[in-house]
């Protein structure tokens, strides 16, 4: 479908469109004759950040480096989180602040989520123009009304660390590149003009009319501004320093203030608007004047900090001490070039390739580092402090993550995970609740969705040798977090064995999630030797059977007075009991003990006949209508790939007598819900959970259970992969005879020997060696057995 756009451009845009295109066909050519980059692989040329940017990838397409602080990223539109104090369905699509339908930019900010289903950030916004001055950001519709441009594809790029777009209303040629705690801009004018750089202190990411709790800036001299803003969104007391820095001197500047102050003290004896060097204010815009000539260049550098101003210039200083922006950019790529290289694929043909890079890409987004270069990080106490022998994290989407991200990272990041560990122990010890995080950003607990899953996090890391951390203590911490009684039914869990759902919502989930938690606990206290922690979480882990009716055959949600409740219809994804998800897809989960779930369930012949219907029976779109994170698009029959609850299950198959049966459903998924262009994923990346589900997948094995040793085998979608470890070792998979055909597995061999089970553990893995799979049309039916072999 072509879509007409009715825009203008100023004298002098079309020879800022010939340089934009020549400048990439030239850059192109430089890509092709240099295959290696610092004797890297240049794989970031497969990386494709656009894809996930539209409906409900959530992804953004704009320049960050590996685990980023800053994440410089235009925002297309001005969505507010409520409308006359009612939440407003449509800020959804904008939680990563870029939705790839839209044909105008507001502007450039520094902070963002990656796929996340709910949102906050997009802080400090800024925005160049020409003419007029405009301080008011416009509409989609009406965008002349405002600062805001519009855009078109055709003239954007987005690589790993780099994003470029015409501004089409000024012909402004925008480019974004990074460091870590450093956003560094480009603009290029076409024609001489007065040029404002606007600075939108109000601008945000699921904004709200007083979401802005204060901010302040001050002009320190002609080229440097600093400053803060402190938010009430997802995080209550979210505050983030800044230092932004120009390579041209200032002309004019000034501000609008949006709110009503009753008290102002004595700063009425000023004029604030213009030229004034100290700000403060709920909602602020600044604007800064320049003279510029045809052609020539406006940098800009912003630096972040959670601890000050003077951190920001620091980091600031330490990341980028010049105006040398290719430098920066040529940096950034290389550093996901190194990253990249830990797998080098060979794939049936590029879009292949271009999907896994990407998927990897998403992957290495988060979490992200929060610290400033000496160290220092602000807490979950508000306090600051310094991290000692480790890299402090923050943003960790744990319902999603910890089921296959993090246990990616004890394969490709163990060092970057051990962090993470630590970093929340830190959230731990800092916590009034002593409480591990359960969804954690920029020193706050935000509470969102449920189960302890730090403990899965912790616990994986532990049973896999991921050393660098204190394991009493997080022994400890993991413990302590179990026995919170006030927090989300857990009273009720622990003197019941289950979540009555008249008394805390989506009980069954919180039941089972509670029940895989706890396991993981008894997984680690085994580790550790503490037999009296293991016995008494070993038996908790089993509570998932108190909410299973043998009746209906599914998890069903129990009441107060142990009945179970009487309107149940296991198709609807809402009011049943569940999170996210019916009681189809949840109640295989199980992860720990699928074997005993599977007998439970009738046997293996009957628990088989059901997987098969869950792939192949309709779910109308009705039964999901008020889930917001489910889409038909992230739907395979009744299966829900496009969110997390569900990623193990075809999986599940490996504990019947028909392990076959997963792998032709598990290379569909793979073809189905992850595709190359802006919309080729099929539900939120989730902080790159169903990134890491398919980089695994595409391997050939799945951790179905984290808090295992246990790889769950399935159906490689490369026809080699070498995985560099960093214990020096290399563990290979080979798929002979792959293609898009041969999606079964005849047999497989690890070193050589024939497996006749369809697991691998972890020390496999990290030992390096060899994994081979044989491919084929048509399935073995009796693989893994004596008699296949």
């Amino acid at each position: 479908m072509k879509i007409k756009y009715n825009f203008r451009i100023p004298a002098g845009a079309f020879l800022m469109l010939l340089l934009f295109f020549s400048c990439d066909k030239q850059q192109e050519k430089e890509v092709q004759a240099n295959d290696s980059v610092e004797g890297h692989k240049d794989l970031a040329k497969f990386v494709d950040p656009m894809i996930g940017t539209a409906k409900m990838g959530h992804t953004y397409p704009g320049a960050t480096v590996p685990f980023g602080s800053v994440q410089l990223s235009p925002d297309t539109d001005t969505i507010p989180y409520a409308v006359d104090g009612k939440y407003n369905p449509d800020v959804y699509k904008y939680c990563a602040g870029y939705q790839h339908d839209d044909n105008t930019i507001v502007g450039f900010s520094h902070t963002h989520f990656s796929g996340t289903g709910h949102s906050d950030l997009g802080d400090f916004l800024v925005m160049p123009t020409t003419g007029d001055l405009k301080l008011n950001p416009g509409t989609e519709d009406n965008p002349d009304s405002g600062y805001r441009s519009r855009f078109s594809h055709q003239n954007e790029q987005a690589e790993p660390g780099y994003y470029k777009v015409l501004l089409e209303d000024y012909g402004i040629e925008a480019e974004m590149t990074a460091t870590t705690r450093v956003g560094m801009h480009r603009y290029t004018f076409p024609e001489k003009a007065t040029t404002h750089v606007i600075l939108d202190l109000m601008s945000g990411i699921y904004n709200y009319d007083d979401k802005n709790v204060w901010t302040f800036l001050r002009v320190e001299n002609d080229t440097l501004i600093t400053g803060f803003r402190q938010t009430n969104g997802w995080a209550r007391t979210r505050k983030v320093f800044f230092a932004m820095s120009f390579d041209k001197p200032i002309k004019n500047y000034g501000r609008a203030r949006y709110d009503n102050q009753p008290y102002n003290g004595f700063w009425r004896k000023f004029d604030q608007d213009e030229n004034f060097p100290e700000v403060a204010g709920e909602k602020i815009r600044m604007y800064f004047d320049f003279d510029m000539e045809p052609g020539e260049e406006l940098q800009i550098k912003l630096a972040i900090s959670p601890v000050s101003s003077e951190g920001a210039l620091k980091n600031m200083k330490e990341e980028i001490p010049h105006w040398n922006f290719e430098k920066v950019r040529e940096d950034a790529y290389k550093e996901w070039n190194r990253e990249l290289n830990k797998v080098l694929v060979e794939v049936e043909n590029d879009a292949e390739k271009t999907n896994f890079y990407t998927a990897m890409y998403h992957a290495f987004l988060g979490p992200t580092e929060y610290m400033d270069v000496d160290g220092k990080y602000r807490g979950l106490d508000m306090n600051i402090h310094q991290a000692e022998d480790f890299t402090n994290y923050t943003s960790f989407s744990l319902w999603d993550t910890y089921r296959a991200l993090h246990p990616l990272f004890n394969i490709l990041q163990p060092q970057r995970n051990s962090d993470m560990v630590s970093s929340m122990l830190a959230h731990y010890d800092q916590s009034v609740h002593k409480m591990l995080p359960v969804w954690s950003h920029y020193a706050n607990e935000n509470w969102c969705m449920i189960g302890y899953h730090s403990a899965s996090v912790i616990s994986d890391a532990m049973v896999k040798g991921v050393a660098g951390f204190d394991q009493e203590h997080a022994m400890e911490a993991m413990v302590q977090t179990a026995k919170t009684g006030y927090y989300d039914g857990l009273e009720y869990y622990m003197a019941k064995g289950y979540v009555p759902e008249d008394k805390n919502g989506a009980s069954v989930s919180k039941t089972l999630e509670y029940a895989y938690d706890d396991w993981a606990i008894a997984q680690a206290a085994k580790k550790l030797g503490k037999d009296k922690i293991y016995d008494e979480f070993i038996q908790r882990s089993e509570n998932y059977k108190n909410v299973y009716d043998s009746e209906s055959g599914f998890m069903r949600p129990r009441l107060d007075d142990g009945s179970f409740k009487k309107e149940f219809d296991p198709l609807n994804t809402h009011g049943q009991g569940f999170i996210e998800g019916n009681a189809w897809n949840y109640s295989l989960y199980v992860p720990h003990q699928p074997a005993e779930m599977i007998e439970m369930m009738g046997g293996k012949a009957q628990f088989t006949q059901h997987l098969d219907s869950l792939f192949t029976m309709e779910l109308p779109d009705r039964y999901f209508a008020d889930t917001e994170d489910i889409s038909r698009e992230g739907i395979i029959g009744n299966y829900v790939h496009g969110n997390e609850p569900s990623h193990h299950v075809a999986y599940l198959y490996n504990w019947t007598d028909a392990p076959w049966k997963s792998q032709d459903k598990i290379r569909m998924v793979l073809k189905d819900q992850y595709q190359t262009g802006a919309d080729g994923l099929g539900g939120n990346d989730d902080f790159g959970q169903m990134s890491a589900w398919y980089i695994f997948s595409s391997f050939g094995f799945y951790p179905v259970a984290p808090g295992s040793t246990a790889y769950a085998l399935g159906s490689p979608a490369v026809k080699r992969a070498e995985i560099k470890l960093d214990n020096g070792e290399k563990f290979t998979i080979i798929a002979e005879n792959q293609s898009a055909e041969n999606v079964f597995v005849t047999k497989v061999e690890l070193n050589g020997k024939v497996l006749e089970s369809p697991f691998i553990t972890h020390n496999d893995i990290m030992s390096g060696g060899q994994l081979k799979f044989y491919m084929s049309s048509e399935p073995n039916k009796d693989i893994y057995s004596k008699k296949s072999n």
